[in-house]
């Protein structure tokens, strides 16, 4: 439920994007979104939101979404300020190339890489499988990061906004079943030595 509802606002963002040129009116208040421009700023707000919500419901928070949160302020705001899609169109680079470097570099630093740390306290993996989910991990937020910048810069911005949203969706899903794959024999091993 949690995974589903950080694609809020890049649903919003997409959906923001399909308005442009469009009007919308509020007791006297007209508003007429902007493509880019407009997407970039919902996207600013309903991360705000998505912060906000997750803390009254949890009274905590992960640090990917503060981090998240900190890439789209910096990254949309550079947008709004400067009229320039291209800081939008870097943000998921930035970040995802950042969670690459983290991911990989927690593999020589302690004792835990960063997957066992996160999920270390609910599942118990031997550390080859640690290393493996880890490095799938690295993977998958080095080839996402590059292939936003292959489409950012080689298709247009309306291909780049569908791109975000389908991609994020498309492959969540494919790192969640790998994972479940990866996971799924340990778990039994781990069942049965439990009875």
């Amino acid at each position: 439920m949690k995974q589903l509802a950080e694609f809020i606002p890049i649903a919003l963002f997409f959906i923001a994007y399909q308005l442009d040129g469009e009007s919308i009116s509020l007791g006297g208040w007209e508003y007429t979104f902007d493509g880019i421009f407009s997407a970039t700023a919902i996207l600013m707000l309903a991360t705000v939101a998505q912060v906000g919500i997750t803390w009254a419901m949890t009274r905590e928070l992960e640090r990917r979404l503060l981090w998240l949160l900190l890439a789209v302020s910096v990254f949309g705001g550079a947008t709004l300020m400067f009229r320039n899609q291209m800081f939008i169109q870097w943000k998921p680079t930035i970040f995802n190339w950042a969670l690459a470097l983290a991911f990989g570099a927690s593999q020589f630093i302690g004792d835990k890489n960063l997957m066992e740390r996160t999920l270390g306290s609910q599942i118990h993996l031997p550390k080859p499988v640690w290393t493996r989910l880890n490095l799938l991990w690295v993977s998958n937020f080095a080839i996402v990061g590059g292939l936003n910048l292959v489409v950012a810069y080689g298709f247009s911005e309306a291909t780049w906004v569908s791109y975000k949203l389908y991609s994020a969706i498309g492959f969540t899903l494919l790192l969640t079943i790998l994972t479940a794959l990866l996971i799924s024999p340990h778990l039994k091993d781990e069942q049965l030595t439990d009875k």
